[in-house]
């Protein structure tokens, strides 16, 4: 429990930081997608987007970085938003189990008479 409260309170701290980049690169790949498909504009025109999507604006070694801490963000994300739902469900279900034993009990399963 303690160790999942911990990861919660990084998951909060990191997820400012990934925000904006991950927006950036999620509006201009699916912008120069859709504009070249569905827009008729050509790969010049859409040239703008490409240059945003891969972080070229940022030069050669810092596109490396931004394309790196890109993706090692979104791992980030999802790996530990994957832990906290799974430490949900796994509270979830150990609180059912109780409840479901008590109802077992109650309906006689293991009353005197009630299955011979």
């Amino acid at each position: 429990m303690q160790n999942l409260a911990a990861l919660r309170r990084w998951h909060a701290q990191v997820a400012p930081f990934v925000l904006a980049p991950m927006l950036l690169t999620v509006a201009t790949g699916m912008g120069y997608r859709l504009l070249r498909d569905w827009g008729g504009l050509s790969r010049d025109q859409a040239h703008l987007l490409m240059v945003l999507h891969e972080g070229e604006w940022l030069g050669t070694t810092g596109k490396t970085f931004y394309v790196a801490l890109n993706g090692l963000g979104l791992l980030w994300m999802l790996v530990s938003g994957g832990a906290m739902v799974a430490g949900k469900w796994q509270r979830a279900a150990a609180a059912r189990r109780p409840a479901e034993a008590a109802a077992t009990s109650r309906t006689g399963g293991d009353a005197p008479g009630g299955g011979g």
